[in-house]
């Protein structure tokens, strides 16, 4: 018996096609249907691609070459996006800047959905006291303006962390501490989600006969009622990828986050501040890569949301 979105989406799938379709083949037909989620998927893969391609042809240490005599020069054939303050070229130090940019998205992004995903799933299956806990925390953590919380954590924590070592690129500590910082800051909006949603799910029938046969509560969490809500986490674990990005570039920005001789887009425009109209490449470049992957992040969000969404009917 159909009883959860698989259902709803096999029975709409029958009232537009006239076939039954799988759970995944009308999601992607949904997805493939939202032009611009198709656009900002094939712009990220671009994106991607200039990231970590590039890394193949130009070596982090070219990325790191200062040279003087170089400095705050144009865009020219020998370096296409111009050279910064100490003669280091600005298309190398976007490609490398770039990963690490992302890297911090995804990390924090992974922190958020764990962190959100656990709050609202207990706080929604038990209830009671420890609903009534959880989301109090919750609701003090709301309190706290994110960019201020941000500021004043990366301020007193960001030198605290030693150099690391990931994939054979020796990062700065602030790396860690940034990921942190963002991962802490930014899982409230999904934890009330996830509550929502199991708040709903824990009254539905299949939950009933999983405690009737006797199965622990974590596994009917895990197990029962958490694939129900994937939809929701899967599109704030995207969304959250861009808005990390985004958080990390204004705390660059403001000289509190990652620090060099690591390169991010974020720090690449608090290198520009004083340069906005006399070197405008220095920012143009990473602040255009910022717009775009954010962009095309949103975008891909947007069509997932819609895609996963069993209660709204694709256009054809």
């Amino acid at each position: 018996m159909e009883t959860t979105a698989e259902g709803v989406v096999a029975s709409l799938s029958r009232e537009q096609t006239g076939v039954a379709l799988s759970l995944r083949q009308m999601i992607w037909r949904r997805f493939r249907h939202h032009r611009m989620a198709m656009a900002g998927a094939v712009m990220l893969i671009l994106l991607i691609l200039y990231c970590f391609g590039g890394a193949l042809f130009i070596s982090e240490d070219y990325a790191n070459l200062t040279d003087t005599k170089q400095r705050l020069q144009a865009p020219s054939r020998e370096h296409p996006f111009g050279t910064d303050t100490v003669g280091r070229d600005i298309l190398a130090r976007t490609i490398y800047g770039g990963q690490i940019s992302m890297l911090i998205g995804l990390s924090a992004a992974a922190i958020e959905v764990v962190a959100g995903v656990l709050i609202g799933a207990l706080a929604g299956y038990y209830g009671g006291v420890i609903d009534s806990l959880l989301m109090r925390f919750t609701e003090a953590m709301f309190t706290i303006p994110q960019l201020f919380l941000l500021l004043v954590m990366a301020k007193f924590f960001a030198n605290k962390f030693p150099a690391i070592n990931i994939l054979g690129r020796t990062l700065s500590g602030s790396v860690v501490v940034i990921v942190l910082i963002i991962g802490v800051t930014s899982w409230m909006y999904l934890a009330r989600i996830v509550r929502a949603d199991f708040l709903s799910l824990k009254e539905r029938e299949f939950v009933t006969a999983a405690h009737t046969v006797g199965t622990r509560s974590l596994s009917i969490i895990f197990r029962h009622i958490l694939p129900n809500t994937a939809a929701p986490i899967i599109v704030a674990a995207t969304l959250g990828v861009a808005n990390a990005i985004l958080s990390e570039a204004y705390i660059s920005f403001l000289g509190l986050g990652v620090q060099p001789p690591t390169a991010t887009w974020g720090n690449m425009l608090d290198r520009a501040y004083n340069y906005v109209s006399t070197a405008p490449w220095m920012w143009v470049f990473p602040g255009l890569l910022i717009v775009l992957v954010v962009l095309s992040i949103n975008f891909l969000g947007d069509g997932l949301r819609d895609a996963l969404d069993p209660t709204t009917v694709t256009k054809s």
